[in-house]
């Protein structure tokens, strides 16, 4: 099986590093791609669930974008309709009427839905929400869960990232997630000052197993949340719309306030939406809150084309199903080389960890060597399923995974 070579990727990256700081920064950063040398820095075209790089390296594609592609790259109905929308406008000096239909499609689909905000990326409207909270409840403080990821601003950081201050964070209250008796714990410790909790629907972080909530956690957070005026606040930024397309919340059977998407609303086209209930319209529209190309027209056209096409093939079941194939079948290989694959969270957006391992060395080399011979993993994050994925896809994944097995069990033997 042929591996891949990334001469063109990397010397693409020196030529970054002295017009851009770090080359390429954020989450795309090669600094977690772990070796940086079995991964492409740049990629020259997409489509379906594969890209190619520079090099003319052909992927099947897992991180999906690190989330925004749901229905494949390049899907012919919403790039069309993205393009008709160009043809009449995008950004003005009004609002498009795609706007108010979007909003309506959201109100219409989304459970918990009485209005809904347009911004452009998920830190847009995990800080509004916040904003929000405090209007309606005259509060300073908001309870995290340890390890959740809210954006980059400097509320949601952790301590001791660069450019974030204490007074950043001084009203932040931060506990172990699936520990009801903690929140029961601060909520009484700070009785009357706690103006919201803020939560993935399930945790996700990096470098960590994923977790499910616990029976009736959702439940009793919910209940406690109503008793003491608390908003509920739900980040579905990046598994919005891959559980479940009335919220993710529904998924695991509870009600927050107001609601964070982003990622795999557009498949790729730049836009976010906080959805909340009527109770809290009014405070929402008094919080001052905008961007210059929040109400570009084009990306709107673009989340609703992808919501009209996941709701017709009901998206998340067909994430879930080649999901699970996946994971089965990996986890099924790893045990014929005596490795144990340990995967969680949910099949349409696995993390996948090789336990026999903890410091993920072996786990990361796994995943080199599949990105090598065309099988984009990575280690560090929870992967990514999205619609165009076929079993096709996930069988020729499979002869990859299944290569990269005999490459690290020739290369650590019986070490692990």
């Amino acid at each position: 099986m042929k591996t891949y070579t990334f001469e063109a990727s990397q010397s693409l990256f020196k030529r970054a590093v002295n017009v851009i700081p770090c080359g390429i920064y954020g989450h795309f950063s090669p600094a977690p791609l772990v070796p940086p040398t079995d991964y492409p820095f740049y990629v020259s075209k997409a489509k379906g669930s594969r890209f190619w790089d520079v090099d003319g390296n052909e992927f099947i594609d897992y991180m999906c974008a690190y989330g925004p592609m749901v229905l494949g790259y390049n899907f012919d109905a919403v790039d069309r309709a993205v393009r008709e929308q160009y043809d009449l406008v995008n950004c003005a000096t009004a609002p498009s009427p795609v706007m108010v239909e979007l909003a309506e499609k959201l109100v219409d689909l989304v459970t918990v839905a009485d209005w809904v905000f347009f911004a452009k990326n998920g830190g847009d409207v995990t800080g509004y929400a916040l904003m929000v909270a405090r209007t309606a409840t005259g509060r300073k403080k908001i309870v995290m869960f340890k390890g959740g990821y809210h954006g980059v601003a400097p509320w949601c950081q952790a301590p001791g990232h660069h450019g974030v201050m204490d007074d950043d964070y001084r009203n932040t209250i931060w506990i172990d997630w699936n520990d009801f008796p903690a929140f029961e714990r601060v909520v009484s410790e700070n009785k009357g000052q706690i103006a919201g909790l803020i939560s993935t629907p399930y945790h996700h972080p990096a470098f960590m197993d994923n977790a499910l909530p616990a029976d009736g956690f959702w439940q009793k957070v919910e209940k406690l949340c109503r008793q003491e005026g608390i908003v509920l606040i739900i980040d579905d930024v990046r598994c919005g719309f891959r559980l479940d397309m009335r919220g993710s919340n529904e998924y695991f059977g509870f009600k927050p306030d107001l609601v964070c998407f982003c990622k795999a609303i557009a498949n790729g086209y730049p836009i976010s939406a906080l959805v909340g209930t009527d109770a809290l319209k009014n405070d929402a529209a008094k919080v001052f809150y905008t961007g210059s190309y929040w109400f570009s027209a084009a990306p709107m056209r673009a989340a609703a084309a992808t919501l009209d096409e996941l709701a017709k093939i009901d998206g998340p079941k067909v994430m879930q199903r080649i999901g699970q194939k996946l994971i089965d079948g990996l986890c099924d290989l790893a045990k014929l080389y005596g490795y144990d694959m340990k995967a969680t969270g949910v099949p349409s957006m696995p993390y996948l960890r090789i336990t026999n391992d903890d410091s993920l060395m072996l786990h990361q080399d796994w995943c080199g060597e599949c990105t090598r011979r065309g099988a984009y993993f990575t280690s560090h994050h929870n992967w990514f399923v999205s619609t165009a994925h076929t079993e096709e896809d996930v069988k020729q994944t499979l002869e990859i995974a299944d290569e990269a097995f005999k490459v690290i069990k020739q290369k650590y033997g019986d070490q692990f």
